[in-house]
């Protein structure tokens, strides 16, 4: 079930290469991690970390992060899907066909719907303000088990300038807000091909932030959502549709999200001498 964003909080029951060369090649990526490249980049908290593991590559360069703990979802898990208008489900046929409305039956749970169109961290939406203001008024008593935070290309013109500080006063209301969701961060997705330069390092400063954080990320450009082979089956050109996901392209976000949200919940166990020689593990 998906609803608007002003439930009240309902109780409810929850689930709690030669060995020099290897060494020379941990030590470096183990000191710039929080910068390297990933698709999707699941990182623990302290308490969670366990050995050093690959977990992601591009080219050459190798992530050496902890193994973080799955994502659980409680059997009545409340679902925050906070974003711009990619959330608000436009250009679909009606807004409630939108990819974080469908979520909640692909996932089976309750979704918490807040889009804003036009929205960003640091942009003003056509419906309400950035999303730090935004999440100052959110209800406390939502209490949502888990909040996906999406967004947002609408800060690419006026990025990158006061970009960060944005990002991290939107992030530190968010947790203060609710401290005991788990926070999933859902990078920008392309409206347009080639993927904006501007876009594309919103992608890569959100997957930095996050990791410092310990937070997962989910990277729509770094996974390739969107390409040239089914770009025009995702997004909608037309003069009404600008640029945004069809109504078919809502349903395939909503099955590419929860296909995301799921892979966090399903991490395997990590072996932590796998060699890394030839190939990448990944958790």
């Amino acid at each position: 079930m998906s609803v608007p964003v002003e439930p009240r909080a309902r109780p409810r029951r929850r689930r709690r290469l030669g060995l020099a060369a290897l060494c020379a090649a941990l030590a470096v990526v183990a000191v710039c991690a929080v910068c390297a490249v990933a698709l999707l980049r699941p990182w623990g908290t302290a308490s969670e970390a366990t050995a050093p593991v690959a977990i992601a590559a591009e080219g050459d360069a190798v992530v050496v992060g902890a193994a973080p703990a799955a994502l659980v979802l409680p059997d009545d898990a409340r679902v925050l899907v906070f974003g711009d208008s990619w959330v608000y489900g436009s250009a679909a046929i009606a807004p409630t066909l939108g990819f974080a409305y469908r979520l909640a039956d692909e996932l089976g749970v309750e979704t918490i719907v807040d889009g804003v169109r036009g929205s960003g961290y640091l942009k003003p939406g056509i419906d309400g303000p950035s999303y730090g203001e935004r999440i100052e008024a959110l209800d406390p008593a939502l209490e949502p088990d888990v909040i996906l935070l999406e967004g947002s290309i609408n800060d690419r013109l006026l990025y990158p300038d006061g970009y960060q500080d944005a990002v991290a006063a939107a992030w530190d209301a968010l947790a203060a807000r609710y401290p005991d969701a788990v926070i999933v961060i859902l990078g920008p997705a392309p409206q347009v091909l080639p993927v904006e330069s501007a876009t594309r390092a919103i992608d890569a400063d959100l997957r930095d932030l996050a990791a410092a954080r310990g937070w997962w990320y989910v990277s729509p450009i770094g996974e390739e959502w969107i390409t040239v082979a089914n770009y025009l089956d995702v997004i909608d050109t037309s003069a009404t549709g600008r640029d945004h996901p069809s109504t078919a392209g809502h349903a395939y976000l909503a099955s590419r999200v929860a296909e995301a949200v799921r892979r966090l919940s399903e991490q395997p166990e990590v072996v932590a001498d796998a060699p890394l020689e030839d190939e990448v593990i990944a958790p």
